[in-house]
């Protein structure tokens, strides 16, 4: 990965986007694909749309990535000043306790979301704690301490509605592994953005749309406004998946997904079998190695909400291999994101003459 795509990927990571309080990290993407695209769209809820203006009777084909993370939020604010949380979309218990975390609200009164208050969640220190007695508290029974000593105080800094994350760093590990909160889903717009800029640079004849949508760790509310509003001929969801080639992956969850293997096609359930087509035959022709995920139910992506807009969407969710999802460090090899960037470049190249994208009865 070059140091001008790997500065864009950090300056995504290093962004607070939670469910419903997107703006800033959408502020970052659109500043990006500005710089190459023919226009760029953002409806009311901060939905985000870059184009590629392909011939006028060539196909539309969307890459998309969800903007925002997992976080949490403040439902109330205890007499003695300590902040009661919530769940923004799937957050996990089991690794919020003992954690620092930023309150995103603006110190001294003018509130805005580009500044926050710090805080960490309360862990009972060990010795104190029943031992053989131990279990992971529910969300709703944690508390953020931000310093303050009473209600009075911690209303003039935070209030209820408030997001918060967790405050962590990207950091390199060996080769290409690299490690940070919210790979999930920002690998998915860098991903996104990249494959809007190969068919810039190739020139695509189809008519290619990044789309960087809100709302998806919530019920892919995004994608429901943007399958609509858009209605291309194809989609592409780019998200994460679960990586199952860590130790402590269950046998029966064991899987074909290994980190660095390349991106993963789905098949199954929304999964179009043309687009899945469209992709297979691009990964060969532009020699990327693909994995097979099966997906008999449902993705759990903003595909499952594309397929279904209008009068169907033939959508395909792309996954990027991903160790410890929804945890404040998330695993991803970069050479998968070069791999997938790759590849989206290859379908937009190739859509024009894949397309119409129809089962054949």
């Amino acid at each position: 990965m070059d140091d001008e795509r790997r500065a864009f990927l950090d300056d995504l990571l290093t962004t607070p986007s939670p469910s419903g309080f997107e703006t800033r990290g959408q502020r970052v993407w659109v500043d990006y694909v500005e710089q190459f695209a023919d226009e760029v769209v953002i409806d009311a809820y901060g939905n985000a749309v870059a184009v590629h203006q392909g011939a006028d009777d060539a196909p539309e084909i969307a890459f998309t990535g969800h903007a925002d993370e997992i976080g949490y939020i403040v439902r109330d604010v205890t007499d003695d000043g300590f902040l009661r949380i919530g769940p923004i979309g799937g957050a996990d218990r089991t690794v919020s306790q003992g954690q620092h975390v930023t309150v995103h609200a603006a110190v001294g009164g003018e509130r805005t979301e580009t500044e926050g208050v710090p805080g960490v969640v309360g862990q009972t220190a060990i010795h104190l704690r029943e031992q053989g007695e131990e279990s992971y508290e529910d969300l709703e029974e944690q508390f953020v301490d931000v310093g303050a000593e009473s209600e009075a105080e911690a209303t003039d800094l935070v209030e209820v509605g408030d997001p918060v994350t967790v405050e962590t760093r990207v950091r390199d590990l060996h080769g290409t592994r690299v490690a940070a909160r919210g790979m999930d889903n920002r690998v998915g717009t860098w991903a996104a953005a990249a494959g809007l800029r190969h068919a810039v640079e190739s020139d695509a004849e189809a008519t290619v749309y990044a789309v960087s949508t809100v709302q998806e760790e919530v019920g892919v509310q995004g994608a429901k406004m943007v399958g609509y509003d858009l209605d291309p001929d194809a989609v592409v969801a780019v998200d994460v998946t679960h990586a199952t080639d860590n130790p402590d992956v269950p046998g029966k969850r064991k899987g074909p997904v290994e980190l660095g293997g390349g991106p993963v096609v789905s098949r199954g359930s929304a999964n179009h079998p043309a687009v899945v087509s469209l992709a297979r035959t691009a990964a060969e022709s532009a020699d990327v190695p693909v994995q097979l995920q099966a997906t008999g139910i449902r993705t759990g992506t903003d595909a499952d909400a594309f397929y279904t807009s209008r009068s169907g969407i033939p959508s395909l969710n792309v996954g990027i291999p991903n160790r410890y999802m929804h945890t404040p460090v998330e695993v991803v090899d970069t050479e998968d994101l070069d791999g997938v960037s790759t590849l989206l470049g290859a379908m937009a190249e190739a859509a024009a003459d894949a397309a119409p994208f129809e089962v054949e009865l």
